[in-house]
This record gives structure tokens, C-alpha cells and sequence, in this order.
């Protein structure tokens, strides 16, 4: 089922996101996340690309082709562009052909010092193109509520978001943040710019202190004032900082559904105990 179709059911979806495991991981762990967090019923699981544009040579697609084959479960694979060429974009496609996957969240990746990047695909937006004109697969595209860190300024961000949309992405993901009106003039400027797609919130619980500047860092979320007094008053406790990140991820969830948002996209940090606590919290509002 391609993930568009999802939304035409007038009902809000709630998903998850997990990652591959690190080189030194055992792939095994991640079935066994998959067959937990799919007692949970999300309405598709994605699943993450690896650094340096590692992940479909890596698990990905593997990682999907179970989501989908062994689970009976909705998947879609994250594909980043910016260190491949045709040629090895089209076989990761043709990879993805044979699973029977036919959702890709097109991405065009971190940059890396270490890696020279092709430039064949310099946007996400040129990946999404050239998927497009493959046909067969659904694309997704993600998006930042509180601007991308690269863009010039939000009405730039905009723009650029509505090229990737143009050029064939027919759903959003957010990047993570902590403050929902952030969220909420996103959307409101994605509509003036005539951006129609369904667009899920994405959620990160955060769960231990270090984990928050980093995350921070990478995708330039503020932080409130009511979170950052949790951090500051449960920071040097990791077990009631888990539990106040878990109930400071609900009350999001809640507010954000009570407002009609297309979807939760959860980034479960590949961690079904935590991914539970919340679905319980809140799987009467769907």
C-alpha cells in the first residue's frame, strides 16, 4: 500500500521510525523491535539510511524487505542521494522492486567531510524527480518545522519544500521539535505556499540528557521553556528524565491530535518498551 492511501481513510496515522544497527550490531536485535512495535499496530514502520550513505549497501532494504514480508506490516525506506549516482541509485530501486517495497522517504543526506558527494543529486528534490520518473514507488519527503539549517530564512525553506512536492513527493515528515506552536506556523505557512500533502509530526521522546544537545545540533530544534526546566530539574536522574520525556512526548501527541494534525510519525530510537508507554498513553485518540 502506497502511504498516501493511508490518509484517504479520514483518519489520523500514527507511525514509527527505526534504525539499522551500527556496524558492530547485531541485525537481530532489530527483528526483534520489529515484532514488538508491530504488536503496537503502527500504520507503516520506516526505516532509516546509514551515514555516508552506507544503509541500503547495508540493512535498509533488507531491514524493510522483513518489515514487509515476514511482519505483514506497511514499510518504507529512507534512500539519501547526495554520495550515489544512477547507476546506484537505480539498483538500490531495483532492490526495493523485488521486496515488493514501494515507499521511499527521499532524502538527500548528511554531508560528511570524510566523503566526497557525487553531486548528481544535489536536493532531495532531484532525487524525488528522478523516483518519480521510474514509477512504481510512492515518495515521502521530509520537512522542518523550525526551518531548515542550511536554508537562507523560512520563506526560502518554503519554497524549496514546495519544489520537493512539485517534483513528486506526496507526503511530509517533520523533523523532530519540542514546541507545537512552531509546528502549527509551519503548517500554516506550507498551506499559503500551496503545499496540500498530508504532513506528520514527527515526535522524539527524549530520554537522557545528552541525547537533547545533540539532536538540537543536528536539526536546529528550540527548546521551550517548560522543557528545558524538566531537563534542568530531572537532568542528573536518567530514570525520571525518561519518564518526563515520555510524558512530555504525550502531551505533544495530544495537543497536536486535539488540533487535527495529519499524523504522529514516532521516532522510537528502536526502543519498543518506551515506544508502548506511549501508544497506551494515547491509542484511544486515533
Amino acid at each position: 500500500m502506497k502511504i498516501s492511501e493511508l490518509f484517504n481513510k479520514n483518519k489520523q496515522v500514527f507511525s514509527f521510525e527505526i534504525f539499522p544497527p551500527k556496524k558492530d550490531g547485531s541485525i537481530e536485535t532489530v527483528f526483534d523491535t520489529i515484532e514488538k512495535l508491530g504488536d503496537l499496530e503502527p500504520a507503516f514502520i520506516s526505516v532509516t539510511y546509514g551515514a555516508n550513505g552506507s544503509g541500503a549497501k547495508g540493512n535498509t532494504v533488507r531491514i524493510a524487505d522483513v518489515i514487509k514480508n515476514k511482519y505483514g506490516l506497511e514499510t518504507m525506506a529512507h534512500l539519501s542521494c547526495i554520495n550515489h549516482d544512477k547507476t546506484e541509485i537505480d539498483e538500490i530501486l531495483d532492490r526495493l522492486k523485488d521486496c515488493g517495497v514501494e515507499n521511499i522517504l527521499a532524502l538527500r543526506g548528511d554531508r560528511s567531510p570524510d566523503v566526497e558527494p557525487k553531486n548528481v543529486f544535489r536536493y532531495a528534490a532531484d532525487l524525488a524527480e528522478y523516483i518519480s520518473s521510474k514509477g512504481g514507488f510512492h515518495i515521502s519527503g521530509a520537512c522542518y518545522p523550525e526551518v531548515h539549517t542550511e536554508a537562507e530564512d523560512a520563506v526560502s525553506d518554503i519554497l524549496n519544500l514546495k519544489k520537493k512536492v512539485d517534483s513528486g513527493v506526496s507526503h511530509l515528515i517533520s523533523q523532530l521539535f519540542f514546541d507545537n506552536s512552531a509546528f502549527y506556523s509551519f503548517l500554516e505557512r506550507c498551506r499559503i505556499a500551496g503545499i496540500r500533502v498530508p504532513i506528520e509530526a514527527g515526535i522524539m521522546p527524549v530520554t537522557n540528557a545528552a541525547q537533547i544537545q545533540r539532536m538540537v545540533t543536528m536539526c536546529g530544534a528550540s527548546l521551550p521553556a517548560k522543557f528545558s526546566r524538566i531537563i534542568q530539574r530531572y537532568g542528573d536522574n536518567p530514570a525520571a528524565l525518561e519518564d518526563a520525556g515520555i510524558a512530555y512526548a504525550v502531551e505533544q501527541i495530544v495537543d497536536l491530535l486535539s488540533n487535527g494534525v495529519d499524523g504522529i510519525h514516532l521516532y522510537t530510537m528502536n526502543r519498543p518498551a518506551m515506544a508502548k508507554k506511549i501508544v497506551d498513553a494515547v491509542k484511544n485518540l486515533f
